[in-house]
């Protein structure tokens, strides 16, 4: 599923990034990668926020769209705010 689609709370793993070297390897240098985990926190309005690593990350909807995820687990986490 678009990673732009993913519920808040959903921990899910990055399996593949549609776009090109360029914006693929910024999303790398922010720990978005092919296999990379991350934890929805919000998807509000035209971004959606994440827990990445150990700190917080707005993207872009538009951009969350070229990210392929699926979840780690059928569980739900709670996001805190």
């Amino acid at each position: 599923m678009p990673l732009s689609i993913a519920p808040p709370g959903m921990a899910v793993e990055v399996k593949n990034i549609s776009a090109d070297d360029k914006v693929k390897k910024h999303l790398a240098e922010l720990g978005i990668a092919a296999g990379s985990r991350i934890t929805v926190i919000s998807s509000n309005g035209g971004n959606v926020i994440l827990i990445v690593k150990e700190g917080r990350l707005c993207l872009d909807r538009s951009l969350a769209s070229h990210i392929m995820v699926i979840a780690v687990h059928d569980n739900m986490v709670r996001a805190a705010h």
